[in-house]
């Protein structure tokens, strides 16, 4: 899971297919990204996919403060995920037809409103409606992952796309280690706040920062770029194939980072929001990953690089399921894990966008949707798994599923020219 990601604005389109020649922001016109944009583009995407992960340490406190059933809680990771699916089918495809600036600025400050509301229910019903809001507008990441793709070259592309998503994999890194502490200090409560508060001071960044663009002009209505992302789904047998993988890995992903924090607060370990957190700081291997996978795809090795991560993440598994007598072996399975889900993440995308180079924004939700069935299935079937059998089974459970990607690689291969 990914973001498991919010930089339409100040330059073109996404598509040059559906794009006027003459418009003066077209991708054909727009200077290269710099590094100061690429930075913008990154600390917003690290910022925005925050908030989909910031429940993660959080979860028992949560069961506690609205007195749910342990076994049911993790369903807060999976309407914070249908609220992601749902953005990228009925939000993303708007990067193609807004002015991109507008929309950015609109989801940002949604975003915060999500977030206030999250923060201070006090009904379950309350919290997780609040949480697909919060999913919902945090596909603005998606947006920026997508406009990079097309403003870089097509040799620099997996480059260029590895550096932004490694903005991501720093932001679910930040969203474990401060949604911990803040939890730690002052409530689980504060965590959204403080991000709400957050999302304000970046929207106002965002707006001073980046210059006003037009919308684009399309050729097409909004009905008609809903209708091509199914189309999608159909004909693109790359966007089939890498979004399987997708959907598989982070279901692994979500299966470990959800479940997770039940034992390792439980006795006899008992860590605080803190030092649970504190395992997120494994996630910089996740984000050396996909800058480092990036350049592999650029070279020609995708599929190679898939392979070997979908055989490291099943293997991840293994010192993972030490955890409740070694959390150095724990550690070990959080590196393995994320290392492998970046890698092959970032080599989706890099292979998708250069399949179809001419559908980037639409490409990118469609594949994203694979992302977010993943993350909610694996959030779900983590904390029931934990609840009847113990960390054993969550274990041989995400074992199977990274299992299942590596043997879909093994198939695909051998149905390859």
């Amino acid at each position: 899971m990914t973001s498991q990601h919010d930089a339409t604005l100040s330059t073109g389109t996404l598509d040059q297919a559906t794009t006027d020649a003459s418009d003066p922001v077209a991708p054909q016109t727009v200077p290269p990204l710099s590094r100061a944009l690429t930075l913008l583009f990154s600390v917003t995407c690290a910022m925005a996919v925050a908030n989909v992960y910031f429940a993660q340490p959080l979860l028992e406190s949560m069961a506690t403060a609205l007195s749910v059933d342990v076994g049911l809680i993790g369903v807060v990771v999976t309407a914070t995920q249908i609220g992601y699916a749902l953005g990228l089918i009925f939000i993303v495809p708007l990067g193609d037809l807004l002015n991109r600036k507008a929309l950015i600025l609109v989801q940002i400050l949604m975003s915060a409103v999500a977030l206030v509301i999250a923060g201070t229910a006090q009904h379950w019903g309350i919290l997780l409606g609040a949480m697909i809001f919060v999913g919902l507008f945090a596909v603005v990441v998606q947006i920026v992952v997508a406009y990079a793709a097309a403003l870089a070259a097509a040799s620099q592309r997996g480059q260029v796309v590895g550096t932004v998503t490694s903005g991501v994999v720093l932001g679910i890194l930040l969203a474990r280690l401060a949604s911990g502490l803040i939890a730690d200090l002052a409530g689980w409560r504060t965590v959204y706040l403080a991000s709400a508060g957050l999302m304000l001071v970046m929207a106002a960044i965002f707006w001073k920062a980046t210059s006003s663009t037009r919308a684009p002009r399309v050729k097409s209505s909004y009905r008609a770029l809903l209708l091509s992302v199914v189309k999608l789904f159909i004909t693109e047998r790359t966007l089939q194939i890498r979004g399987m993988f997708a959907l598989l890995i982070f279901a692994s992903f979500s299966t470990l980072w959800t479940s997770m924090v039940l034992p390792l607060s439980a006795a006899p370990l008992s860590l605080s929001h803190t030092q649970i957190g504190l395992f997120g700081l494994a996630g910089i291997a996740g984000a050396l990953g996909a800058s480092r996978a990036g350049r592999w795809a650029d070279q020609g090795l995708g599929q190679r690089t898939t392979g070997i991560s979908l055989a490291l993440l099943t293997l991840s598994w293994f010192p993972t399921a030490q955890a409740q007598t070694s959390l150095l072996a724990l550690i070990v399975g959080v590196v393995m894990l994320d290392f492998a889900v970046q890698a092959v993440h970032v080599t989706n995308q890099s292979l998708i966008f250069a399949a179809r180079p001419d559908v980037q924004s639409r490409l990118v939700g469609a594949y994203m949707c694979f992302y977010s069935v993943g993350s909610a299935l694996g959030a779900v079937a983590a904390t029931q798994v934990y609840a009847y059998w113990g960390w054993a089974a969550v274990c041989w459970l995400g074992a199977a599923i990274s299992l299942a990607a590596w043997l879909l690689w093994l198939a695909s291969q051998s149905r390859s020219p």
